[in-house]
């Protein structure tokens, strides 16, 4: 019975005399710690080998002279070492020997991570130009696996075109990005971010903002829709260009500003104190850089000062109404459609309008009395009437005793009487 059951503990023993150890992966510049167990152990050394099968630790006797490598605990079940700033020819298979008959040995696997540096974009011409073809180049180098480029535009993302290039262990990453350049692309932000298991923490980023020059486009924006006499008038000479166009250029009917001193530049605003009818014309504001030149014009009409009337006790069949969409837009107070007058000016032709409605009504009712007076009068002497000589036509051979029997019907009278009502 002793026997057998010393000899189940020695198979029990062997079987548990197998180092174990487990595959690591690090950061370069990072460390790695190498472990090796053994769970049953009779008094038998450990030792750990480089990948070159060089001897790194026996027990706790260092064999390797590298400062790198240090030991962490050494024990008769445990052997575990460190390796500091690791780097990419650290990598590959670690052996660690448990020297018993035979030596019993596990491998465990080693591997380094590149670190992409930080990318860069290249192909940014300052300023573009609008209507530009660019094209924008980021490049990493030095990531194994090979690292993944994003583009973004603004905060959204856009692809680009990826190529991968082996260099060595490491990786040379490029992504492309073709643009044609608008105005809208002035002060857009295009960002160029890596992706990587090894970038645990912040994400390896650049970004440039494009600037784009563009020639200046020009609207005029009155501060009133109907302009009237005496009132305060201001036109605002809006203009979007890079580099900003300024000063901007008033001029009226072509020629200089006639009146400076009711008629105020400051900046892009031209303002009237108090308008008139002198001030009618066609105001023009232009601006320009070393790209072009824009301009726009407005055409002011200056309207009369409406007038109280009072109310009209007849109203029009068909009252005129002033268009107010003929009020809108950059020439909405322009009088060429009409000439010198204004059909829509406020209080111009009110009185007009009135006297003229109330004589149509006035025509028009008499026509419809006279309408219903002839209709009942026709309606009254509807019938049929006889002559005397039709009166006794009938049994009559001759056209004197026609008249005869009629004469002597007058006393029948009274039967053929009609009654209207």
């Amino acid at each position: 019975m002793f026997v057998i059951i010393f000899t189940i503990y020695i198979v029990i023993l062997k079987i548990g005399q197998y180092p174990l150890v487990q595959n690591l992966t690090v950061t370069e510049g990072g460390t790695a710690n190498m472990t090796c167990r053994v769970e049953y152990n009779d008094n038998t050394s450990l030792q750990w080998s480089n990948p070159a099968q060089q001897t790194l630790f026996f027990g706790d006797k260092k064999a390797l002279r590298d400062n790198r490598i240090e030991l962490v605990r050494a024990s008769w079940s445990e052997l575990i070492i460190s390796i500091h700033d690791v780097t990419l020819s650290d990598e590959g298979m670690y052996t660690c020997s448990l020297f018993t008959m035979p030596v019993r040995t596990a491998k465990a696997y080693l591997t380094v991570l590149g670190v992409p540096e930080k990318p860069q974009i290249d192909g940014l011409t300052k300023p573009a130009i609008e209507g530009d073809h660019i094209t924008l180049t980021c490049m990493t180098q030095g990531s194994k696996p090979a690292a993944d480029l994003r583009w973004f535009r603004n905060e959204k993302e856009i692809k680009g075109a990826k190529e991968v290039n082996a260099s060595g262990k490491t990786f040379t990453v490029r992504s492309s990005l073709q643009l044609h350049v608008g105005r809208n692309d002035d002060g857009v932000a295009y960002t160029c971010k890596v992706d990587h298991e090894a970038l645990t923490q912040t994400p390896q980023q650049a970004t440039e903002v494009l600037e784009v020059h563009y020639a200046p486009h020009v609207e005029v924006t009155p501060s009133l829709t109907v302009p009237q006499e005496g009132q305060y008038l201001k036109l605002e000479c809006v203009s979007k260009g890079n580099p900003s166009p300024d000063p901007v250029m008033w001029t009226k009917d072509g020629g200089d500003l006639p009146d400076l001193d009711r008629m105020i530049v400051e900046g892009r605003e031209l303002t009237f104190t108090s308008l008139n009818k002198t001030d009618n014309g066609t105001y023009r504001c232009e601006a320009s850089n070393h790209l072009g030149t824009s301009s726009a014009e407005y055409v002011l009409y200056v309207y009369d000062v409406p007038t109280i009337l009072p109310p009209s006790t007849t109203p029009p069949l068909h009252p005129i109404l002033p268009d107010p969409t003929a009020l809108l837009g950059t020439h909405a107070s322009d009088p060429s459609v009409t000439g010198n007058r204004d059909p829509n000016a406020i209080g111009q032709h009110g009185t007009d309008h009135a006297l003229i409605g109330g004589v149509v009504a006035v025509v028009v009712f008499v026509t419809l009395c006279l309408i219903i007076v002839l209709g009942r009068y026709l309606a009254r002497h509807k019938g049929t009437y006889l002559t005397n000589e039709a009166k006794g036509a009938d049994d009559a051979p001759d056209a004197d005793t026609a008249i005869i029997n009629a004469e002597g019907n007058h006393a029948h009278a009274e039967e053929k009487k009609e009654y209207f009502i």
